[in-house]
C-alpha cells in the first residue's frame, strides 16, 4: 500500500530558518540540515544563507552525484505543496545534466599538470637567482617571476578547492595545501571559508565577503548606511575614517592591490589562531608553517635590505595583477542587500559576474576565471571546459534576458574604476558637509 505524502508549504519552510533549526528542500523534498551542518564539507555558511528555501540550483552546481545518497538520511517526510521551477531554473538543470553526461566534469585535460610544472620551474629559477647571482636586475626578475608563480599556484589551489583538478577528493585537498598554504602562505581552509559564501551570496553587499572592504573600498553608496556583514557578524561601520579613504579609492584602488596580498596573509592568521571552527586547522598551521619557513629564508639570502625589500615589493607588485581580476569580476557588476535566494539563484549568478574577453591562448594567464559567470554557474567544472560551455551560456542569457557581460581586461578596469569613482564622489561630498558643518 502506497504511503500518502505529507506536505508543507514555502512559508511553513521558512519557519525552519537558523541553526538547530533548519531545513531546505531539493526538487521538492524537504531535508533537516540541522545536524547535518556540523560536518557539511562545504562549511556552515552555503546551509545558513539558504535555510528554509528551495536549494535545488545551488545543489546541483556544487554537488557531484554522489552527494544525493546523503540526502535520504536527513529526509523529514514532507514534500513542498507550492513547489514550482521556474523557466530559468528548467533550462539550467537541464544543462546541467547534459554536461554529466557528455562527461565534462571528469575530463579535467591537462591544465593543472602544465600549472604545476611551470610553476615547479619558475621556483627552480627563482631560487638559484637568488643564489647564485649577484646582480640586482636578477633579483628584481625572480621577484617578479615569484609573482607570476603565486598567481599560477593560487590558480591551483583554485581548482583542487573546487575538485576540479585530480581523481579523488584525497589528491584534490593534497594539492589544496600544497599550492594554497604552502607555496603562497594562504590557508586553503580562509579560502573556502570565504569563497563557498562568495559563490552562494554573490555581490550581496551583507553577505559575499567580498565585497566587504569597508573602510578601504565601497563599490556602492548602500555600503554607506553602516549595513551588518552577516558573514563576519559585525558591523560594517561607514565613519569618517571609511568616508575620507573611500572618498580617493579610485586612486588608491591600484596602490592598494599591490599589496593586498599583506591582508591575506592576516586573514589567514587571523582564521586559523581564532576560536572558529576550522577544518584540518592542524594541517593548515602545518602548511603556513612551511610557507614562512622557505619565503623569509629565500629573501634571508639576498646581500642586503634594499635589495630584499625590493624582491618582495616586485612579488607583491605582480601577484596584484590577480588581486585585480578578482575584482573585476565584480565590482561593477550588479549588487544587491540581502540574503541569497534559491528561487533566483541563477539570476544573481549572471547579474553579480563580468566575463573578461581575451583570446584562447591567455586562458593560462587567466587560470579559467576569466569565464566567470560560467565558473559561477557550473563551479565543478574544470577550467579547460570553460571555454567550450561559454557560448551555450551566452545563449541560454539571451533566451531569458539575462545579462552576459564579457569585457575586455582594459574595459573592465575602465568600468570598475568609474564603479569606484561614482562612490567616491558621492562619499566626497558626504565628507565635505561634514568639514562644513564640524569645521
Amino acid at each position: 500500500m502506497e504511503v500518502e505524502k505529507k506536505y508543507i508549504t514555502s512559508e511553513e519552510l521558512k519557519e525552519h530558518n537558523k541553526a538547530g533549526d533548519l531545513w531546505i528542500s531539493i526538487q521538492g523534498k524537504v531535508y533537516n540540515v540541522s545536524d547535518w551542518i556540523k560536518v557539511h564539507p562545504g562549511g556552515d555558511t552555503p546551509l545558513l544563507n539558504l535555510a528554509g528555501q528551495d536549494a535545488t540550483d545551488a545543489f546541483l552546481a556544487y554537488h557531484p552525484g554522489t552527494a544525493w545518497k546523503y540526502l535520504d538520511k536527513l529526509f523529514t517526510g514532507y514534500y513542498l505543496k507550492d513547489f514550482v521551477v521556474s523557466e530559468v531554473s528548467k533550462d539550467y538543470r537541464k544543462l546541467a545534466t547534459e554536461f554529466s553526461k557528455m562527461g565534462l566534469y571528469e575530463k579535467k585535460g591537462h591544465g593543472v599538470f602544465y600549472s604545476l610544472t611551470s610553476v615547479a620551474i619558475m621556483l627552480s629559477i627563482v631560487v638559484y637567482g637568488v643564489l647564485k647571482s649577484d646582480s640586482v636586475w636578477v633579483h628584481l626578475a625572480c621577484g617578479m617571476l615569484l609573482g607570476f608563480l603565486w598567481i599560477q599556484s593560487a590558480y591551483v589551489g583554485h581548482d583542487s578547492g573546487h575538485y576540479q583538478v585530480m581523481c579523488s577528493r584525497g589528491y584534490n585537498k593534497f594539492a589544496q595545501f600544497l599550492a594554497g598554504n604552502c607555496l603562497t602562505g594562504i590557508s586553503i581552509a580562509w579560502w573556502k571559508w570565504t569563497h563557498n559564501a562568495h559563490h552562494l551570496a554573490v555581490n550581496s553587499l551583507d553577505h559575499d565577503p567580498d565585497l566587504q572592504h569597508i573602510p578601504v573600498f565601497a563599490v556602492s553608496t548602500s555600503l554607506f548606511k553602516s549595513l551588518t556583514s552577516q558573514f563576519y557578524g559585525r558591523e560594517l561601520t561607514f565613519d569618517a575614517v571609511a568616508r575620507f579613504f573611500v572618498s580617493y579609492q579610485h586612486l588608491t584602488f591600484y596602490p592598494v592591490m599591490c599589496v593586498g596580498r599583506i591582508n591575506l596573509f592576516i586573514q589567514t592568521f587571523l582564521l586559523l589562531f581564532s576560536t572558529r571552527k576550522v577544518p584540518d586547522r592542524a594541517l593548515n598551521i602545518l602548511g603556513i608553517i612551511v610557507f614562512w619557513t622557505w619565503f623569509p629564508l629565500l629573501v634571508s639570502y639576498l646581500p642586503n635590505w634594499p635589495e630584499r625589500f625590493m624582491f618582495v615589493l616586485a612579488s607583491f607588485v605582480v601577484t596584484s595583477i590577480q588581486h585585480i581580476q578578482f575584482c573585476l569580476n565584480h565590482f561593477s557588476a550588479d549588487v544587491y542587500v540581502g540574503k541569497p535566494t534559491g528561487s533566483d539563484w541563477f539570476e544573481k549568478q549572471t547579474g553579480g559576474t563580468i566575463d573578461i574577453a581575451c583570446s584562447s591562448w591567455m586562458d593560462w594567464f587567466h587560470g579559467g576565471l576569466q569565464f566567470q559567470l560560467e565558473h559561477h554557474l557550473f563551479p565543478r567544472l574544470p577550467r579547460c571546459q570553460l571555454r567550450k560551455i561559454s557560448p551555450v551560456v551566452r545563449d541560454l542569457c539571451k533566451k531569458h534576458n539575462l545579462p552576459y557581460r564579457s569585457l575586455s581586461f582594459w574595459d573592465a578596469n575602465v568600468s570598475t574604476i568609474r564603479t569606484l569613482r561614482t562612490a567616491a564622489l558621492q562619499a566626497r561630498g558626504l565628507l565635505w558637509e561634514a568639514v562644513n558643518t564640524h569645521g
